[in-house]
Protein backbone atom coordinates (compact mmCIF):
# COMPACT_ATOMS: atom_id res chain seq x y z
CA UNK A 1 0.00 0.00 0.00
CA UNK A 2 1.30 3.54 -1.15
CA UNK A 3 2.37 5.76 2.00
CA UNK A 4 2.96 8.87 1.86
CA UNK A 5 3.92 12.05 4.46
CA UNK A 6 2.48 14.90 5.72
CA UNK A 7 3.15 17.69 8.70
CA UNK A 8 -0.68 17.53 9.74
CA UNK A 9 -3.77 15.38 8.55
CA UNK A 10 -6.81 16.85 9.10
CA UNK A 11 -9.74 14.49 9.41
CA UNK A 12 -13.18 16.50 9.07
CA UNK A 13 -13.91 19.47 6.51
CA UNK A 14 -16.05 21.36 8.80
CA UNK A 15 -16.08 24.67 10.76
CA UNK A 16 -13.46 23.01 12.75
CA UNK A 17 -11.49 21.13 10.30
CA UNK A 18 -10.99 23.97 8.26
CA UNK A 19 -10.82 26.36 10.88
CA UNK A 20 -7.39 24.27 12.09
CA UNK A 21 -6.30 24.00 8.51
CA UNK A 22 -5.79 27.58 8.31
CA UNK A 23 -3.66 28.27 10.55
CA UNK A 24 -1.65 24.85 9.47
CA UNK A 25 -1.24 26.72 6.23
CA UNK A 26 -0.57 29.84 8.10
CA UNK A 27 2.41 28.26 10.08
CA UNK A 28 4.02 26.71 5.78
CA UNK A 29 3.41 23.04 6.98
CA UNK A 30 2.40 20.74 4.50
CA UNK A 31 -0.91 18.65 5.15
CA UNK A 32 -3.78 16.70 3.72
CA UNK A 33 -7.26 17.43 4.60
CA UNK A 34 -9.59 13.92 4.88
CA UNK A 35 -13.59 14.28 4.22
CA UNK A 36 -15.75 10.98 3.77
CA UNK A 37 -19.29 12.77 4.63
CA UNK A 38 -20.91 15.25 3.12
CA UNK A 39 -19.32 18.67 1.96
CA UNK A 40 -19.48 21.92 3.97
CA UNK A 41 -20.02 22.67 7.50
CA UNK A 42 -23.04 21.31 9.43
CA UNK A 43 -24.28 24.97 10.19
CA UNK A 44 -24.29 25.70 6.18
CA UNK A 45 -26.08 22.29 5.49
CA UNK A 46 -28.46 21.10 8.53
CA UNK A 47 -28.00 23.72 11.09
CA UNK A 48 -27.66 27.28 12.06
CA UNK A 49 -28.37 28.77 8.85
CA UNK A 50 -31.21 26.71 7.34
CA UNK A 51 -33.06 26.57 10.29
CA UNK A 52 -32.80 30.86 11.02
CA UNK A 53 -34.12 30.98 7.39
CA UNK A 54 -37.12 28.82 8.67
CA UNK A 55 -37.18 30.56 12.07
CA UNK A 56 -37.52 34.15 9.61
CA UNK A 57 -40.10 32.97 7.12
CA UNK A 58 -42.66 31.77 10.34
CA UNK A 59 -41.82 34.96 12.02
CA UNK A 60 -42.44 37.07 8.99
CA UNK A 61 -45.86 35.10 8.47
CA UNK A 62 -46.95 35.02 12.34
CA UNK A 63 -46.56 38.39 12.37
CA UNK A 64 -49.86 39.54 10.35
CA UNK A 65 -51.62 38.74 13.08
CA UNK A 66 -50.43 41.92 15.00
CA UNK A 67 -51.90 43.59 12.25
CA UNK A 68 -55.88 43.88 13.36
CA UNK A 69 -54.38 45.83 16.15
CA UNK A 70 -53.17 48.75 13.76
CA UNK A 71 -56.28 49.03 11.87
CA UNK A 72 -55.40 46.83 9.51
CA UNK A 73 -57.98 44.75 7.68
CA UNK A 74 -58.17 41.02 5.93
CA UNK A 75 -54.70 40.34 8.11
CA UNK A 76 -55.94 36.98 8.67
CA UNK A 77 -56.36 36.15 5.05
CA UNK A 78 -52.86 35.44 3.48
CA UNK A 79 -52.38 31.98 3.19
CA UNK A 80 -49.07 30.47 3.09
CA UNK A 81 -47.83 27.87 0.18
CA UNK A 82 -45.49 25.43 2.22
CA UNK A 83 -43.73 24.08 -1.16
CA UNK A 84 -42.68 27.28 -2.17
CA UNK A 85 -41.88 28.22 1.56
CA UNK A 86 -39.70 25.02 1.54
CA UNK A 87 -38.02 26.22 -1.56
CA UNK A 88 -36.69 29.29 -0.38
CA UNK A 89 -35.52 27.99 2.69
CA UNK A 90 -33.54 25.40 0.64
CA UNK A 91 -32.67 27.80 -2.29
CA UNK A 92 -30.56 30.05 0.48
CA UNK A 93 -29.05 27.05 2.29
CA UNK A 94 -27.57 25.98 -1.19
CA UNK A 95 -26.10 29.58 -0.94
CA UNK A 96 -24.68 29.47 2.54
CA UNK A 97 -23.05 25.88 1.74
CA UNK A 98 -21.80 27.10 -1.82
CA UNK A 99 -20.12 29.86 -0.23
CA UNK A 100 -18.30 27.23 2.16
CA UNK A 101 -17.14 24.80 -0.43
CA UNK A 102 -16.04 27.77 -2.88
CA UNK A 103 -13.82 29.52 -0.09
CA UNK A 104 -13.11 25.83 1.12
CA UNK A 105 -12.34 22.54 -0.54
CA UNK A 106 -13.40 23.08 -3.94
CA UNK A 107 -10.22 24.33 -5.41
CA UNK A 108 -8.06 22.34 -3.42
CA UNK A 109 -6.07 19.30 -5.35
CA UNK A 110 -7.08 15.80 -4.64
CA UNK A 111 -4.06 15.24 -3.18
CA UNK A 112 -4.83 17.83 -0.78
CA UNK A 113 -8.44 17.26 -0.26
CA UNK A 114 -9.06 13.00 0.17
CA UNK A 115 -13.25 12.70 -0.06
CA UNK A 116 -12.62 9.48 1.53
CA UNK A 117 -13.47 8.19 5.07
CA UNK A 118 -9.72 7.84 7.20
CA UNK A 119 -9.21 5.33 9.99
CA UNK A 120 -5.97 5.09 12.56
CA UNK A 121 -3.81 2.51 12.03
CA UNK A 122 -1.60 4.13 14.82
CA UNK A 123 -1.84 7.31 16.61
CA UNK A 124 0.10 8.94 13.20
CA UNK A 125 -0.69 6.76 10.69
CA UNK A 126 -4.03 7.21 8.76
CA UNK A 127 -4.86 4.73 6.46
CA UNK A 128 -7.28 6.44 3.63
CA UNK A 129 -8.42 5.66 -0.07
CA UNK A 130 -6.26 3.04 -0.50
CA UNK A 131 -2.90 4.68 0.63
CA UNK A 132 -1.21 5.08 3.96
CA UNK A 133 -0.31 9.13 5.03
CA UNK A 134 2.37 9.54 8.25
CA UNK A 135 1.50 12.39 9.63
CA UNK A 136 3.87 14.31 12.48
CA UNK A 137 0.20 15.43 14.19
CA UNK A 138 -3.62 14.60 13.57
CA UNK A 139 -6.44 16.77 13.97
CA UNK A 140 -10.17 15.02 14.08
CA UNK A 141 -12.86 16.94 13.97
CA UNK A 142 -15.31 14.67 12.22
CA UNK A 143 -18.18 16.06 14.26
CA UNK A 144 -21.80 14.34 15.13
CA UNK A 145 -25.00 13.50 13.90
CA UNK A 146 -28.28 13.48 15.26
CA UNK A 147 -29.21 10.89 17.81
CA UNK A 148 -32.03 8.76 16.82
CA UNK A 149 -32.97 5.42 18.95
CA UNK A 150 -32.60 2.32 16.94
CA UNK A 151 -36.46 1.06 17.68
CA UNK A 152 -37.91 4.74 16.35
CA UNK A 153 -35.47 3.92 12.97
CA UNK A 154 -37.71 1.40 11.95
CA UNK A 155 -40.32 4.41 11.29
CA UNK A 156 -38.25 5.41 8.56
CA UNK A 157 -38.61 8.35 6.69
CA UNK A 158 -41.78 9.40 9.14
CA UNK A 159 -38.88 10.49 11.69
CA UNK A 160 -37.46 13.46 10.82
CA UNK A 161 -34.23 15.16 11.86
CA UNK A 162 -32.23 18.18 10.94
CA UNK A 163 -30.56 16.31 8.53
CA UNK A 164 -34.09 15.56 6.62
CA UNK A 165 -36.07 18.62 8.07
CA UNK A 166 -34.79 20.75 5.16
CA UNK A 167 -35.13 18.41 2.62
CA UNK A 168 -38.86 18.09 2.40
CA UNK A 169 -40.70 19.29 -0.29
CA UNK A 170 -43.57 20.29 1.60
CA UNK A 171 -45.02 20.94 5.08
CA UNK A 172 -46.17 18.10 7.37
CA UNK A 173 -49.92 18.51 8.54
CA UNK A 174 -48.71 17.83 12.27
CA UNK A 175 -45.48 17.11 13.81
CA UNK A 176 -44.25 15.90 17.62
CA UNK A 177 -41.43 17.43 18.34
CA UNK A 178 -39.50 15.11 20.79
CA UNK A 179 -36.45 16.89 22.52
CA UNK A 180 -36.95 20.02 23.33
CA UNK A 181 -33.29 21.13 24.30
CA UNK A 182 -31.82 23.77 21.49
CA UNK A 183 -33.31 23.00 18.24
CA UNK A 184 -36.49 21.27 19.23
CA UNK A 185 -37.91 24.93 20.59
CA UNK A 186 -37.01 26.60 16.97
CA UNK A 187 -38.30 24.60 14.85
CA UNK A 188 -41.19 23.04 16.78
CA UNK A 189 -42.59 27.35 17.06
CA UNK A 190 -41.27 27.79 13.39
CA UNK A 191 -43.42 24.93 12.31
CA UNK A 192 -46.13 25.95 14.29
CA UNK A 193 -46.22 29.40 13.18
CA UNK A 194 -45.93 27.87 9.76
CA UNK A 195 -49.57 25.96 10.19
CA UNK A 196 -48.26 22.46 11.17
CA UNK A 197 -50.16 21.16 14.10
CA UNK A 198 -47.12 20.56 16.59
CA UNK A 199 -46.50 19.14 20.01
CA UNK A 200 -43.76 19.15 22.33
CA UNK A 201 -42.46 16.63 24.20
CA UNK A 202 -38.96 16.11 26.57
CA UNK A 203 -38.57 13.58 29.35
CA UNK A 204 -36.34 16.62 30.85
CA UNK A 205 -38.67 19.07 32.43
CA UNK A 206 -36.81 22.33 31.39
CA UNK A 207 -37.11 23.50 27.76
CA UNK A 208 -34.30 25.11 25.98
CA UNK A 209 -31.67 24.08 28.45
CA UNK A 210 -32.74 26.67 30.84
CA UNK A 211 -31.21 26.37 34.13
CA UNK A 212 -32.94 29.16 36.25
CA UNK A 213 -35.67 28.26 38.07
CA UNK A 214 -37.51 31.38 37.40
CA UNK A 215 -36.57 31.87 33.51
CA UNK A 216 -37.31 27.70 32.91
CA UNK A 217 -40.62 28.54 34.11
CA UNK A 218 -41.36 31.84 32.29
CA UNK A 219 -40.02 29.99 29.40
CA UNK A 220 -42.48 27.01 29.73
CA UNK A 221 -45.62 29.05 29.75
CA UNK A 222 -44.26 31.26 27.12
CA UNK A 223 -43.78 28.59 24.94
CA UNK A 224 -46.31 26.71 25.75
CA UNK A 225 -48.91 29.08 25.05
CA UNK A 226 -48.11 28.50 20.97
CA UNK A 227 -48.06 24.66 20.98
CA UNK A 228 -48.56 21.89 23.46
CA UNK A 229 -45.65 21.28 25.91
CA UNK A 230 -45.33 17.82 27.70
CA UNK A 231 -42.38 17.58 30.28
CA UNK A 232 -41.08 15.16 32.82
CA UNK A 233 -41.92 11.95 31.16
CA UNK A 234 -39.83 10.15 27.80
CA UNK A 235 -42.08 9.92 24.72
CA UNK A 236 -42.95 6.45 23.49
CA UNK A 237 -43.57 5.96 19.64
CA UNK A 238 -45.95 3.45 17.99
CA UNK A 239 -47.43 3.07 14.38
CA UNK A 240 -51.31 3.71 13.87
CA UNK A 241 -52.14 3.15 10.17
CA UNK A 242 -50.10 5.48 8.29
CA UNK A 243 -49.57 7.87 11.24
CA UNK A 244 -47.70 7.58 14.32
CA UNK A 245 -49.01 7.96 17.75
CA UNK A 246 -46.75 9.39 19.98
CA UNK A 247 -47.47 9.12 23.81
CA UNK A 248 -45.78 10.39 27.56
CA UNK A 249 -47.57 9.38 30.46
CA UNK A 250 -51.04 10.33 30.32
CA UNK A 251 -50.38 12.71 26.69
CA UNK A 252 -50.94 11.22 23.41
CA UNK A 253 -51.46 12.35 19.51
CA UNK A 254 -51.22 11.19 16.27
CA UNK A 255 -49.06 12.48 13.63
CA UNK A 256 -47.92 12.55 10.33
CA UNK A 257 -44.11 12.76 11.21
CA UNK A 258 -41.62 13.24 14.30
CA UNK A 259 -39.14 15.52 14.45
CA UNK A 260 -36.49 13.87 16.68
CA UNK A 261 -34.29 16.07 18.42
CA UNK A 262 -32.78 14.29 21.27
CA UNK A 263 -29.31 15.28 21.08
CA UNK A 264 -26.32 14.48 18.79
CA UNK A 265 -23.57 11.69 18.78
CA UNK A 266 -19.70 12.33 17.58
CA UNK A 267 -18.83 10.76 14.33
CA UNK A 268 -16.16 7.86 15.76
CA UNK A 269 -17.33 4.82 13.96
CA UNK A 270 -15.34 4.49 11.05
CA UNK A 271 -12.14 6.03 13.50
CA UNK A 272 -10.54 3.41 14.72
CA UNK A 273 -9.70 5.38 17.92
CA UNK A 274 -9.25 2.14 19.56
CA UNK A 275 -5.71 2.40 17.84
CA UNK A 276 -4.89 5.36 19.28
CA UNK A 277 -3.64 2.93 22.56
CA UNK A 278 -5.73 5.00 24.86
CA UNK A 279 -8.77 4.72 27.22
CA UNK A 280 -11.93 5.65 25.57
CA UNK A 281 -14.94 6.31 27.00
CA UNK A 282 -18.88 4.88 26.69
CA UNK A 283 -18.82 6.74 23.25
CA UNK A 284 -15.64 5.71 21.89
CA UNK A 285 -13.57 9.07 22.65
CA UNK A 286 -10.41 9.58 24.56
CA UNK A 287 -10.15 12.30 27.01
CA UNK A 288 -8.30 15.71 25.93
CA UNK A 289 -7.53 18.87 27.32
CA UNK A 290 -10.22 21.32 26.52
CA UNK A 291 -7.76 24.26 26.85
CA UNK A 292 -5.29 22.91 24.23
CA UNK A 293 -8.04 19.83 21.79
CA UNK A 294 -4.78 17.57 23.08
CA UNK A 295 -5.51 13.51 23.68
CA UNK A 296 -3.23 13.11 26.61
CA UNK A 297 0.63 13.28 25.11
CA UNK A 298 -0.32 12.13 21.94
CA UNK A 299 0.13 14.32 18.79
CA UNK A 300 -3.38 14.41 17.96
CA UNK A 301 -6.21 16.73 18.76
CA UNK A 302 -9.69 16.68 18.74
CA UNK A 303 -11.88 19.67 17.20
CA UNK A 304 -15.78 20.71 17.19
CA UNK A 305 -18.63 18.81 17.62
CA UNK A 306 -16.90 15.83 17.89
CA UNK A 307 -16.25 16.63 21.53
CA UNK A 308 -19.95 16.45 22.67
CA UNK A 309 -19.62 19.27 24.90
CA UNK A 310 -19.48 23.20 23.37
CA UNK A 311 -21.59 22.35 19.79
CA UNK A 312 -22.06 26.08 18.62
CA UNK A 313 -20.24 27.28 15.40
CA UNK A 314 -18.08 29.86 17.20
CA UNK A 315 -16.85 27.16 19.77
CA UNK A 316 -15.58 24.92 17.18
CA UNK A 317 -14.13 27.49 15.51
CA UNK A 318 -12.01 28.68 18.42
CA UNK A 319 -11.28 24.28 19.30
CA UNK A 320 -10.56 23.89 15.38
CA UNK A 321 -8.17 27.12 15.61
CA UNK A 322 -6.39 25.42 18.97
CA UNK A 323 -5.87 22.42 17.58
CA UNK A 324 -4.49 23.44 14.12
CA UNK A 325 -2.21 26.13 16.37
CA UNK A 326 -0.72 22.87 18.64
CA UNK A 327 -0.60 20.38 15.52
CA UNK A 328 1.72 22.79 13.73
CA UNK A 329 4.27 23.32 16.32
CA UNK A 330 6.52 21.20 18.38
CA UNK A 331 5.45 22.51 21.49
CA UNK A 332 1.60 22.83 22.67
CA UNK A 333 0.28 25.48 24.13
CA UNK A 334 -2.68 25.85 25.88
CA UNK A 335 -5.52 29.06 25.47
CA UNK A 336 -7.89 30.61 28.22
CA UNK A 337 -11.43 29.40 26.36
CA UNK A 338 -13.94 32.57 25.67
CA UNK A 339 -16.79 33.53 28.24
CA UNK A 340 -19.87 31.09 26.88
CA UNK A 341 -22.46 32.00 25.22
CA UNK A 342 -25.61 30.10 23.64
CA UNK A 343 -28.46 31.81 22.02
CA UNK A 344 -31.54 29.95 21.28
CA UNK A 345 -33.74 31.66 18.45
CA UNK A 346 -37.17 30.75 19.36
CA UNK A 347 -39.08 34.03 20.18
CA UNK A 348 -38.50 35.27 22.63
CA UNK A 349 -34.84 34.28 22.16
CA UNK A 350 -33.97 31.74 25.21
CA UNK A 351 -30.26 33.15 26.24
CA UNK A 352 -27.28 32.27 28.54
CA UNK A 353 -24.14 33.59 29.61
CA UNK A 354 -21.01 32.81 31.52
CA UNK A 355 -21.33 31.51 34.71
CA UNK A 356 -24.48 29.37 34.82
CA UNK A 357 -27.09 29.14 37.64
CA UNK A 358 -26.49 25.21 38.61
CA UNK A 359 -22.45 26.84 38.97
CA UNK A 360 -23.33 29.66 41.01
CA UNK A 361 -22.71 29.87 44.91
CA UNK A 362 -26.19 30.81 45.77
CA UNK A 363 -24.75 31.97 49.61
CA UNK A 364 -22.19 34.64 47.42
CA UNK A 365 -24.22 35.36 44.88
CA UNK A 366 -26.85 38.82 43.83
CA UNK A 367 -29.63 38.45 41.01
CA UNK A 368 -30.89 41.31 39.20
CA UNK A 369 -33.76 41.31 37.06
CA UNK A 370 -36.68 42.58 34.81
CA UNK A 371 -39.52 40.91 33.29
CA UNK A 372 -40.16 42.52 30.12
CA UNK A 373 -44.26 43.59 30.18
CA UNK A 374 -43.68 47.42 31.18
CA UNK A 375 -40.51 47.93 28.87
CA UNK A 376 -41.57 50.69 26.70
CA UNK A 377 -39.62 49.36 23.34
CA UNK A 378 -40.67 45.87 24.07
CA UNK A 379 -43.93 46.82 24.26
CA UNK A 380 -43.69 49.40 21.39
CA UNK A 381 -42.88 46.39 19.50
CA UNK A 382 -46.04 43.86 20.58
CA UNK A 383 -43.01 41.55 22.56
CA UNK A 384 -43.31 42.94 25.62
CA UNK A 385 -42.71 38.94 27.39
CA UNK A 386 -40.33 37.44 29.27
CA UNK A 387 -37.06 38.15 31.88
CA UNK A 388 -34.10 38.92 32.41
CA UNK A 389 -31.97 37.65 35.26
CA UNK A 390 -28.07 39.20 35.48
CA UNK A 391 -25.74 37.39 38.28
CA UNK A 392 -22.86 39.25 39.72
CA UNK A 393 -20.71 38.31 42.39
CA UNK A 394 -22.22 39.92 46.05
CA UNK A 395 -19.15 41.26 47.38
CA UNK A 396 -17.34 42.64 44.14
CA UNK A 397 -20.09 43.38 42.17
CA UNK A 398 -18.49 41.51 39.14
CA UNK A 399 -20.79 40.38 36.42
CA UNK A 400 -21.17 36.57 36.44
CA UNK A 401 -23.55 35.29 33.99
CA UNK A 402 -27.22 35.40 32.97
CA UNK A 403 -29.64 33.63 31.72
CA UNK A 404 -32.95 35.07 29.74
CA UNK A 405 -36.11 34.75 27.37
CA UNK A 406 -36.35 37.62 26.02
CA UNK A 407 -37.09 40.15 22.80
CA UNK A 408 -33.79 40.77 21.16
CA UNK A 409 -32.09 38.45 23.47
CA UNK A 410 -29.31 37.39 21.20
CA UNK A 411 -28.32 41.89 21.32
CA UNK A 412 -28.52 41.52 24.77
CA UNK A 413 -26.38 38.42 25.56
CA UNK A 414 -23.67 39.41 23.51
CA UNK A 415 -23.78 42.92 25.31
CA UNK A 416 -23.14 40.90 28.61
CA UNK A 417 -20.90 38.11 27.48
CA UNK A 418 -18.43 41.12 26.56
CA UNK A 419 -18.76 42.86 29.56
CA UNK A 420 -18.30 39.68 31.62
CA UNK A 421 -15.19 39.06 29.20
CA UNK A 422 -13.75 42.31 30.24
CA UNK A 423 -14.46 41.53 34.40
CA UNK A 424 -16.87 44.89 34.41
CA UNK A 425 -18.79 45.52 37.73
CA UNK A 426 -22.39 46.45 38.13
CA UNK A 427 -21.43 49.98 38.83
CA UNK A 428 -19.10 50.46 35.93
CA UNK A 429 -21.86 49.00 33.74
CA UNK A 430 -24.66 51.66 35.16
CA UNK A 431 -22.22 54.04 34.03
CA UNK A 432 -22.76 53.15 30.42
CA UNK A 433 -25.22 55.48 28.25
CA UNK A 434 -28.17 53.87 27.89
CA UNK A 435 -30.34 55.49 24.97
CA UNK A 436 -34.39 55.66 24.92
CA UNK A 437 -36.74 53.64 23.91
CA UNK A 438 -33.90 50.75 23.17
CA UNK A 439 -34.47 46.91 24.44
CA UNK A 440 -31.68 47.41 26.19
CA UNK A 441 -33.00 49.89 28.89
CA UNK A 442 -34.49 46.64 30.34
CA UNK A 443 -30.79 45.54 30.76
CA UNK A 444 -30.20 48.67 32.88
CA UNK A 445 -33.12 48.45 35.01
CA UNK A 446 -31.89 44.63 35.95
CA UNK A 447 -28.45 46.06 36.69
CA UNK A 448 -30.26 48.69 38.71
CA UNK A 449 -32.23 46.26 40.49
CA UNK A 450 -28.52 44.14 40.97
CA UNK A 451 -26.97 47.64 42.12
CA UNK A 452 -29.08 47.61 45.48
CA UNK A 453 -27.92 43.57 46.20
CA UNK A 454 -24.08 44.31 46.39
CA UNK A 455 -21.52 45.70 48.19
CA UNK A 456 -19.37 47.42 45.88
CA UNK A 457 -20.79 50.89 45.23
CA UNK A 458 -19.12 53.53 42.74
CA UNK A 459 -17.31 56.38 44.16
CA UNK A 460 -17.63 60.15 43.02
CA UNK A 461 -20.18 61.52 40.42
CA UNK A 462 -22.56 60.93 43.35
CA UNK A 463 -24.77 64.73 42.31
CA UNK A 464 -24.35 63.97 38.57
CA UNK A 465 -25.42 60.49 38.92
CA UNK A 466 -27.19 59.88 42.35
CA UNK A 467 -28.39 56.52 41.56
CA UNK A 468 -25.09 55.02 40.96
CA UNK A 469 -23.68 56.58 44.30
Amino acid sequence: MEERSVDVAVIGSGTAGLNALGQIRRAGKSFVLINGGEPGTTCARVGCMPSKAMIQVAEDYHRRLRLGKYGVAGYREPTLDGRQAMEHIQDLRDTFVERVLGKSTDKMPPDRFIRDYARFVEPTLLEVGGQRIRARSVVVATGSRPLVPPAWQAFGERILTTDELFELEDLPTSVAVIGLGTIGPELGQSLHRLGVEVTGFDQLTTIAGTQDPEVTTCAIDLMGKEFPIHLGQAAQIAEEGDKLRVTADENSVLVERVLCSIGRVPNVERLGLENLGVELDARGLPAYDPDSMQVGDLPVFLAGDITGERLILHEAADEGKIAGYNAARDQVTAFRRKVPLSINFCDPNICAVGRRWNDLDQATTAVGQIRFAPVGRALIMGSNRGMLRVYADQRSGVILGAEMIAPKGENLAHLLCWCIEQGLTVGRLLRMPFYHPVIEEALQAALYDLYDKVEAKNEGLTELFPDTH
